[in-house]
């Protein structure tokens, strides 16, 4: 296997990380010019990227999104009194709790998505269009070899 010159590109960890760190930066500033997603701050996006639409147990929000169990909770109660989420129990254990998006987090959901889709307009933009969806097509070719089950956490919003 060859290296490639690290002159010529960063590490792929590095590219993605410092990709993500930019990526959330942009969307917390057009969130903050946006109407109906008050008091999100960039650290929420933890939650509302992990959230399965059906719920998902507190220690599932944790673990895919990296962060612990107590970090979690905190993003989840700041969520839940700011009217996004709510507990719910989870049906198939009595013991257990879902946390689940209300109307409003729904709302910031399609909010969000359409903050993404300008962003990605502008960064098709840098990179000319089919550049970016070449990029974007290779990147979800990637993440389908490596961990095929996870286009199944993410369904369409309600409208």
């Amino acid at each position: 296997m060859s290296e490639t010159p690290h002159s010529e590109r960063l590490p792929v960890g590095q590219l993605l990380g410092n990709l993500i760190r930019l990526f959330r930066s942009e969307l917390a500033v057009r969130g903050e010019a946006s109407a109906g997603v008050e008091g999100i701050r960039p650290a929420h996006l933890q939650v509302f990227g992990s959230i399965k639409a059906s719920g998902s147990r507190l220690t599932d929000l944790a673990s895919s999104s990296g962060l612990s169990l107590s970090a979690m909770a905190e993003l989840v109660d700041g969520l839940e009194q700011l009217g996004y989420l709510e507990r719910r129990p989870d049906p198939s254990d009595g013991r257990a709790k879902l946390i689940c998006l209300t109307e409003r987090g729904w709302q910031a959901i399609r909010e969000g998505r359409r903050l993404i889709a300008e962003i990605e307009v502008d960064w098709a933009g840098a990179l000319g269009g089919s550049g970016f969806e070449s990029l974007c097509r290779d990147l979800q070719r990637l993440l389908d070899v490596l961990d095929p089950t996870v286009r199944e956490q993410y369904v369409d919003t309600p409208q």
